[in-house]
């Protein structure tokens, strides 16, 4: 009996203990529930609302960019895609080569589609073709029952309407690269692009806008159920430039097929009018993307289609580089202004012969005359007085041997040496024969086309700070700082570059004009790329047209007009072009022509 009651009191012991971890188990349940459906209610409602909302970067439309005078020098265009969905074609292979008969595809492009379509869900659309025109958009769609799966995508793409005239300055938009920097969540949106040169890449936060937002409804595969909601983004900055398009496009046309940089700008403002390098590129195929072949013939040219020769170019400025040397020579005391020499054609340092480009030589010349005639012996002589350091303490003055700073991209600084800079460069002490050739701007001298619009503009103003600048200096601009250089001095030297081209005997003559008794003033330069031998001399120079064109001389101009109260100057440098006075005075004075009689004209009214 003792035995049965033991028996019952163990079983209940048993089942209370069990019970009760029962009952413990229960209220943890309880509170578990409680405590992810009331207390963690928001957290989990968030990750919910997370897998069923797909949240997508809206890119804005890019910034337009516009000359001086409204006219569109960047835009954005409507543009069709052909798009491919994989899950709506029975046969991914057929439909592509249905597709090629109404459309070639390359290999490239063929293997690119077929690497996406590997890489994406079947159901998300993969370019197949973009910047269609309309009639290809019609020829897809009159064939679409041959193209199960391909749509036609509408979104924007860059637009250069003035193509490669303007192509160094606004430059051009790509696809984003491993190495630009991803400051930006639409950096990461598939096929973005961005500014790679020219204006493009100096404002490109303006021009990027900001991006917006739209929210999908999408199931578990990722496939979109509906729009929720939709936030535009805003668009980019409009851009205004000094630029002026007709100017730009004039000088682009009167290099014909020479290769070289030009550069227009207001001497009081430093607007920059024209800013071409020759040949220039197609901006537009750079952005839609350019073949291997096309590629390699850009970056294999011998005339650097790629290349900013305006701002990345380095000669030797030749005898425009003459007023520096005249200017150094007249603040320091060296000449006066009825200092005179006498050139016999050539003259001796030691044994060694330097050589006027007028062989009989020019006789009693003063300063005025020098430039007049760029007699080169006189400026040897002017030179070997002065020092190199006084030569590029001017030159540094007028904005030589720094960069500029425009904004563009692979500016370079040119190169004035002095005796410091060869001491460094070389161990060595300066000699006083690279003084003589110095003066007439060769030897170690570089400069940049820019910095010799820079020059020009400072002399045509009468020796004040202005800097070259792509944006409008609008009315409050700063007053320009004078120089410290004689008003009377600089006066000299221009009328020096008038009797250049404005009296018989100027190395310009032929490029005189008389627009409404304005005129212009300049100076013509040829600079040698290679050196000619004494045997050479003495057997006869070989003419340049006879030269391959990598070994002809450069041909430079720089000028400014009106001669009274000037506005515009100009510089002109012609890659092998010969001479300054054949081929880049010309163009010079028909840009200055044009700038003349375009601001009389009045604009035409915008649409």
């Amino acid at each position: 009996m003792n035995r049965d009651n033991d028996k019952g009191k163990v079983l209940i012991s048993r089942s209370l203990i069990l019970g009760g971890v029962q009952l413990f188990l229960l209220l943890l349940l309880i509170f578990r529930l409680y405590y992810l459906q009331v207390y963690q209610a928001d957290k989990y409602k968030m990750l919910a609302d997370e897998n069923r909302i797909s949240t997508r970067l809206l890119v804005p439309p890019r910034g337009r960019i516009y000359d001086r005078n409204g006219e569109l020098l960047a835009t954005n265009r409507q543009n069709f895609q052909a798009m491919m969905v994989a899950e709506q074609t029975p046969n991914v292979q057929a439909t592509l080569d249905a597709f090629k008969k109404i459309m070639p595809l390359s290999e490239a492009e063929e293997e690119r589609i077929k690497k996406d379509l590997k890489k994406n869900r079947s159901f998300v659309p993969v370019k197949i073709k973009d910047n269609l025109s309309w009639e290809e958009v019609a020829r897809i769609q009159l064939n679409a029952p041959d193209l199960p799966g391909i749509i036609i995508d509408e979104g924007l793409s860059r637009d250069y309407p003035v193509g490669k005239e303007a192509a160094h300055v606004i430059g051009y938009v790509s696809s984003v690269s491993e190495n630009d920097v991803k400051d930006d969540p639409l950096l990461e949106v598939p096929g973005f692009k961005i500014g790679k040169a020219g204006i493009e890449k100096l404002f490109e936060k303006k021009l990027r806008g900001r991006g917006g937002n739209l929210k999908l409804e999408v199931n578990a595969f990722g496939r979109v159920m509906k729009e929720i909601e939709r936030e535009d983004g805003i668009p980019g900055d409009r851009i205004d430039l000094t630029i002026d398009a007709r100017l730009q496009k004039k000088a682009y046309e009167l290099f014909g097929e020479e290769s070289g940089a030009a550069i227009l700008l207001d001497v009081n403002s430093g607007e920059i009018l024209a800013f071409v390098s020759v040949p220039a590129y197609d901006p537009n195929l750079l952005t839609q993307g350019l073949s291997v072949q096309d590629w390699t013939e850009l970056n294999e040219n011998e005339r650097k289609p790629l290349m900013n020769k305006a701002v990345s170019g380095q000669y030797s400025p030749g005898s425009t580089f003459k007023m520096v040397v005249a200017l150094a020579a007249l603040e320091s005391g060296v000449i006066t202004p009825q200092s005179r020499s006498f050139c016999a054609g050539k003259m001796f340092l030691g044994n060694h012969a330097f050589h006027c480009w007028k062989e009989g030589g020019h006789g009693y010349i003063d300063v005025v005359q020098a430039l007049q005639h760029s007699c080169d012996i006189f400026f040897y002589e002017t030179a070997q007085k002065l020092g190199i350091n006084k030569i590029a303490e001017m030159a540094r003055r007028f904005g030589m041997g720094q960069v500029v700073d425009i904004g563009l991209e692979n500016e370079k600084a040119g190169l004035i040496p002095d005796t410091d800079w060869k001491l460094r460069r070389f161990g060595e002490p300066w000699q006083t024969g690279e003084s003589l050739i110095s003066g007439i701007g060769q030897g170690y001298i570089l400069t940049t086309p820019i910095q010799l619009a820079t020059m020009t503009a400072r002399i045509a103003n009468g020796g004040y700070e202005v800097t070259p600048t792509f944006i409008p200096a609008g009315d409050d601009r700063p007053e320009l700082k004078k120089l410290p250089v004689s008003s009377e001095n600089v006066a000299l030297v221009k009328r020096g570059m008038f009797d250049v081209v404005n009296v018989p005997g100027g190395t310009a003559f032929g490029s005189r004009f008389d627009y409404k008794g304005m005129k212009m003033a300049g100076k013509t330069g040829t600079t040698q790329v290679r050196r000619i031998t004494m045997k050479e001399r003495q057997s006869g120079i070989v003419r340049q047209e006879d030269l391959p064109w990598k070994y002809r001389n450069h041909a430079l101009f720089v000028g400014y007009a009106p001669q009274e109260n000037p506005r515009y100057a100009v510089v002109v440098l012609v890659e092998h072009g010969r001479g300054g006075s054949a081929v880049a005075a010309p163009i010079g004075g028909k840009l200055l022509l044009e700038a003349l009689k375009l601001e009389q004209q009045p604009l035409k009214a915008k649409d």
